[in-house]
C-alpha cells in the first residue's frame, strides 16, 4: 500500500485477517483459540466511517452532503495551521515541528512498533505512515510547496473527505507508547505527531472518541470522576474499604479524607475504587503501618487522578490538571503523590509543568519510589514466602520510558517475590500493554476486537513467553501491572483469549503484592478467585 492510497474513494483500504497477524506462543500457536475480529454491520457502515481498516474507534459519522465534507476539510486545514503556530500550539510546537521536518524515513522505528509487528507488518500501521500523510498535506496545502516530482517520485495526497476521516482513525491506531521515539537517532517522535493529529481533530473539529471526551473528561468535570462516582458514592466506597481492610487484616484503619495540612495528597485513578479497591486498600494499609501523613480528597475531580486530555486535547488536560492543583492548595498539603496510574503520572507530573505555575506549582511525585522506601527501610515486617508463585512485571510506558522509574519496582519485587522473572524486553524497552492512550476504555463497536487482537498482542506474547515453563492452569501466576489503565487492558485481553482459564495467569497491582507479603496477615490479601 502506498501513502497516497489514503485518498482513494474505496470502501475499506485494509482487510484484517487473523491469519496474517504475528503468531502467538503455546497454547495459542494454532490460532483456533483466537476469536475473529467482528465486522461492522451494514447499518453501521452506512452511518459510520470505517474505510481505513473496517474498524471504528472514533465513531465518526459520515457527512450527508458535499457541503458538510468541504466544511470538515476546511476545519481540518484551519486546525493544521494552528498546530504550526506558536500562538496556538503552546505545548508541543518545537518537538512537533522537528518531527515533521527531520524524519529521513529510515524506518528504523517500524521494527520497534508493537502494533506494526503484531499486525503482520501492515503498512498503514507503520509509525511513519500517518506522520508522512500529515507531512505531505502540510507541504502541499499549508506551506504550498511544489515537490520536485521530476527528480523524486513521492506522489501527492489529495485532501478529500476520505483522507481526513482515515487520518482521524489512524490517530487511534497508535497507543502513543513512544517506543518509536526512543529508537530514532534524530529524536523524531511519531507518537507526538499522532497526539497532535488527535488534538487537531478535538480542539478544531470537535471530534474525539466518546469514551475519552464525553464519558471521560466532561463527566469528570461535571460529576466528579470519569467513572461517574460522586462524592457521596465515594464516601460509601471508603466505608466499604475500611470494613474490608479490617476483615482481611484485622486492622481497624480510618482512611483520611480532606485532612488539611497533610504531608501527601494521594491521587488514585477512580477506576481503582470501582474495579480494584484492593489497590487503594493496600496503600491505606501500608501508609498506616509506616505512619505516613496522607489524605484523599472528596472534592469534585479531587478523588480521580484521571486526565484523559493528555491523550487528545491540551485544553481539557489543563482544566483537569489545574483543578487537581487547586484542591491540593486548598488542603495545604506539602505535595501530591500519584498512585498506580501511568497516564496520571504523565499528565500531572510531566505535562502539567507547562500549565501549573506560580502558587499552583505544587510538588508532584510518583508513589512508586515511596513504596520502595517502605519495603527497603525495614518499617514493614515482610515474609517473601507468602508470595510463593511466579511473578512478572509489566512496565507502564509513562512511568518507565517517559519518566525513567525503572529500578524501584524491581527492587521491591526482588525483595518480596522469590520467583520474580523479567519479560524480554523490559524497562525502557518495554512493550505497551495495548491499552495506552485511552484505548483501554474505548469499548464501542468493534474497536475492542482490534485492541485485543493487534494492539495488545505483543504484550500477550511476552506474558506467555515469560511463563512458558509453568503455563499449566494449575500453577497460579501473577502479572504485576502498577497502572490502572494497564490493568483494564489486561482484564479485557485475558478475557478475550481466555488466559485465566487456559493458562492460570492473573493480574494485579504492586501495592497488593507488598501487603500480601506482610508477615502478620491473618490470610492472603490476594484473592485468586476474585482475580
Amino acid at each position: 500500500m502506498r501513502i497516497e492510497d489514503i485518498s482513494k474513494k474505496s470502501e475499506i483500504l485494509l482487510k484484517l485477517k487473523k491469519e496474517d497477524f504475528m503468531p502467538l506462543p503455546h497454547p495459542y500457536e494454532k490460532g483456533d483459540l483466537e476469536p475473529e475480529i467482528r465486522d461492522l454491520t451494514e447499518e453501521q457502515l452506512k452511518k459510520i466511517e470505517a474505510s481505513l481498516d473496517g474498524i471504528s474507534g472514533v465513531g465518526l459519522k459520515k457527512p450527508e452532503t458535499k457541503e458538510e465534507e468541504n466544511e470538515l476539510i476546511r476545519k481540518f486545514l484551519s486546525g493544521l495551521e494552528k498546530l504550526l503556530s506558536p500562538d496556538d500550539n503552546w505545548t508541543f510546537l518545537m518537538p512537533f515541528y522537528h518531527s515533521l521536518e527531520y524524519c529521513v524515513k529510515c524506518q528504523l522505528c517500524s521494527d520497534y512498533c508493537p502494533i506494526y509487528l503484531s499486525s503482520g507488518k501492515k503498512e498503514i500501521y507503520r509509525p511513519t505512515f500517518r506522520a508522512e500523510i500529515l507531512r505531505r498535506i502540510t507541504e502541499r496545502y499549508v506551506k504550498k510547496k511544489k515537490r520536485l516530482t521530476r527528480l523524486i517520485s513521492v506522489g501527492d495526497i489529495e485532501l478529500n473527505w476520505q483522507t481526513v476521516a482515515r487520518l482521524a482513525e489512524l490517530a487511534y491506531r497508535c497507543t502513543l507508547c513512544r517506543r518509536c521515539a526512543k529508537v530514532c537517532p534524530l529524536g523524531v517522535d511519531n507518537g507526538l505527531i499522532t497526539h497532535e493529529i488527535r488534538k487537531l481533530f478535538s480542539q478544531e473539529m470537535g471530534i474525539a472518541p466518546r469514551e475519552l471526551h464525553e464519558l471521560g473528561t466532561i463527566q469528570q468535570l461535571k460529576v466528579g470522576s470519569s467513572t461517574g462516582i460522586t462524592s457521596r458514592a465515594l464516601s460509601n466506597i471508603i466505608e466499604f474499604m475500611e470494613e474490608d481492610i479490617e476483615e482481611k487484616t484485622g486492622r481497624k484503619i480510618k482512611i483520611p479524607v480532606d485532612k488539611e495540612g497533610a504531608e501527601i495528597l494521594l491521587l488514585h485513578n477512580a477506576g481503582e475504587f470501582l474495579s480494584w479497591p484492593e489497590n487503594t486498600e493496600a496503600f491505606a494499609i501500608l501508609f498506616d503501618i509506616a505512619g505516613i501523613d496522607w489524605t484523599l480528597s472528596s472534592e469534585l475531580v479531587g478523588y480521580d487522578a484521571v486526565n484523559y486530555g493528555v491523550w487528545y486535547d491540551d485544553i481539557q488536560l489543563a482544566r483537569i490538571a489545574t483543578r487537581h492543583a487547586e484542591i491540593a492548595k486548598k488542603l495545604k498539603v506539602k505535595k501530591i503523590s500519584l498512585g498506580e496510574c501511568g497516564h496520571a503520572h504523565k499528565a500531572m507530573i510531566v505535562i502539567a509543568d507547562r500549565i501549573l505555575v506560580g502558587d499552583l506549582n505544587i510538588p508532584r511525585e510518583s508513589a512508586i519510589p515511596l513504596l520502595r522506601e517502605l519495603v527497603l527501610s525495614g518499617k514493614l515486617k515482610l515474609d517473601p514466602r507468602r508470595n510463593n508463585f511466579p511473578v512478572t512485571l509489566h512496565d507502564p510506558c509513562n512511568m518507565v520510558r517517559l519518566m525513567g522509574i525503572v529500578k524501584p519496582q524491581r527492587e521491591i519485587l526482588r525483595r518480596i517475590c522469590p520467583d520474580f522473572r523479567e519479560m524480554e524486553p523490559h524497562g525502557v524497552d518495554n512493550y505497551c500493554c495495548g491499552g495506552g492512550s485511552g484505548f483501554a476504555i474505548m469499548q464501542s463497536m468493534n474497536f475492542p476486537d482490534w485492541r485485543n487482537s493487534i494492539s495488545g498482542r505483543m504484550k500477550l506474547k511476552q506474558i506467555l513467553e515469560v511463563f512458558s515453563d509453568v503455563i499449566s492452569p494449575e500453577v497460579k501466576k501473577y502479572v504485576c501491572a502498577p497502572c490502572s489503565n494497564c490493568k483494564g487492558q489486561l482484564r479485557d485481553l485475558f478475557n478475550y483469549f481466555g488466559v485465566n482459564k487456559r493458562c492460570g495467569i492473573f493480574y494485579g497491582g504492586l501495592a497488593e503484592l507488598i501487603v500480601n507479603a506482610l508477615a502478620d496477615l491473618k490470610r492472603p490479601f490476594i484473592d485468586w478467585e476474585w482475580h
